[in-house]
């Protein structure tokens, strides 16, 4: 049976379902940009903001549309921060200290991407350990030798080429990362909705056991998902050294939280069986928007800091709660939220972004008086 014919046998209600995922980070946006239309509207409503949010986003676009299909596996992978110093370090002292060509360099640091993925793949099936383990303990060695080999020293002034990975523009067009970041995720859709490893994605995720008994190689398209996984932490690392024009081995620590957050938000299942790579996308943004949005309003770093881990945590319990209930199948998202367990969620919830709130005006308001004060 086709998409369409599915789709046609659905009601209004189910169909709401099907897409809430998608429409819960949209009203966060919509929700952030009138918050911000009434507290800084000048500063927040510039194409040169826009322009800087699109190019933070862009930086998590790759790994956002490979930790979808990661974690449609029900799989996990904390260890891309690591990977992703690791792989600009190296590039860095190949182009720096070996001469090598820049493209030469960008990619064997894609290159050396994959095969940390690949190893994160085969201790996975081969080994048998955990995902959350295997990639957290692999975090770890990778990071060390970043360490080892940057010896604390930053590397910086790289080429013109790999500056404009990172920040460059296309004259007349919009910003070569951006392009990058984009070009990765409708690749990454037409792979999730157009070829095996999509389709396989979801069915290991669904019921690995059935899908082994069916005859797909569930062992060999997990180890598929993790060298995308490290190949777009490389690229992601390019990107970064690009952005910044330098490296350091403790670069990317928060790349890992970040774009857990962004994938489940955009409506990716932690249980498996269920993705959008358009999901992720619209996560990406929301918390790309809303980092612009503390910086505009002058909140401090550390403030920043708690309001991005409070939103991060309501928006994952809040989507973990959703997809438990559609996955033991009781009645839906409206019939969920009639049950007295999740009102008192639904107040959480309320008083959970009432104090975000709370924390931007204040920052606001603080900041607006230590700039009289001045």
């Amino acid at each position: 049976m086709s998409e369409p014919d599915t789709q046609a046998g659905l009601t209004g209600r189910e169909k709401l379902d099907r897409y809430l995922a998608l429409l819960g980070p949209m009203a966060m946006i919509a929700a952030l940009l009138l918050m911000m239309l009434v507290l800084e509207p000048t500063r927040y409503f510039r194409v040169s903001n826009f322009d800087i949010i699109l190019k933070d986003a862009a930086l998590y676009m790759p790994m956002a549309m490979a930790m979808t299909l990661v974690i449609t596996t029900r799989g996990i992978d904390l260890s891309i921060g690591s990977v992703a110093a690791l792989t600009a370090i190296i590039m860095g002292y190949m182009v720096k200290s070996y001469g090598f060509p820049w493209w030469v360099a960008v990619t064997l640091a894609i290159s050396l991407g994959a095969l940390c993925g690949l190893i994160n793949g085969l201790i996975i099936t081969k080994l048998r350990v955990p995902d959350l383990i295997g990639t957290l303990a692999m975090d770890l060695v990778y990071r060390g030798f970043a360490l080892v080999l940057a010896k604390g020293v930053v590397l910086s002034r790289f080429p013109e080429e790999i500056v404009a990975i990172g920040r460059g523009a296309i004259p007349g067009f919009i910003p070569v990362p951006v392009v990058i970041g984009l070009t990765t995720l409708i690749v990454g859709y037409v792979i999730y909705t157009r070829t095996k490893l999509g389709r396989y994605a979801i069915a290991i995720g669904s019921n690995p056991e059935a899908a082994e008994l069916t005859g797909v190689p569930v062992n060999r398209y997990k180890v598929y998902v993790y060298v995308l996984m490290g190949s777009m932490a490389g690229l992601a690392g390019v990107m970064l050294a690009g952005k910044l024009n330098a490296i350091q081995a403790t670069s990317a620590p928060f790349f890992n939280l970040h774009v857990i957050a962004a994938v489940v938000v955009g409506g990716t299942s932690l249980f498996g069986g269920r993705g959008s790579i358009v999901g992720s996308l619209a996560g990406v943004l929301l918390l790309a928007m809303m980092i612009n949005a503390l910086v505009t309003l002058r909140i401090e770093f550390f403030w920043q800091s708690v309001a991005s881990g409070v939103v991060i945590i309501s928006s994952v319990a809040f989507y973990t709660w959703l997809q438990m209930k559609d996955r033991d199948g009781q009645g839906g998202f409206m019939h969920a939220l009639k049950t007295p367990e999740n009102r008192h969620l639904a107040r959480f919830a309320l008083i959970v972004a009432t104090i975000i709130l709370g924390l931007c005006v204040l920052g606001w308001l603080f900041a607006g008086e230590t700039s009289a004060v001045r």
